[in-house]
């Protein structure tokens, strides 16, 4: 799942640094996403995973790393698994 997040994060993320140097807990924004990128990798994860994010997940927090992006979606594809 990280690998695919991370892949979604370059072609989304608008970022000005190459996401694959970026540890998995380097936050996002610090290196250069925009909350206008950070909608865009939201819709290609709802794409790419085939969910949804719930409006209490739509945080800067649920977005701000690789990390922090893998966990959100683990929670939702465990709570559609249950």
């Amino acid at each position: 799942m990280t690998d695919e997040v991370r892949r979604i994060v370059k072609e989304h993320g608008r970022l000005p640094v190459d996401v694959d140097s970026l540890p998995a807990d380097a936050d996002l924004y610090e290196a250069g996403m925009t909350s206008h990128a950070s909608v865009n990798v939201m819709l290609a994860l709802e794409d790419s995973f085939d969910l949804e994010f719930p409006d209490h997940m739509l945080t800067r927090d649920a977005f701000e790393s690789i990390s922090a992006i893998s966990a959100a979606l683990g929670q939702l594809l465990h709570q559609e698994a249950a």
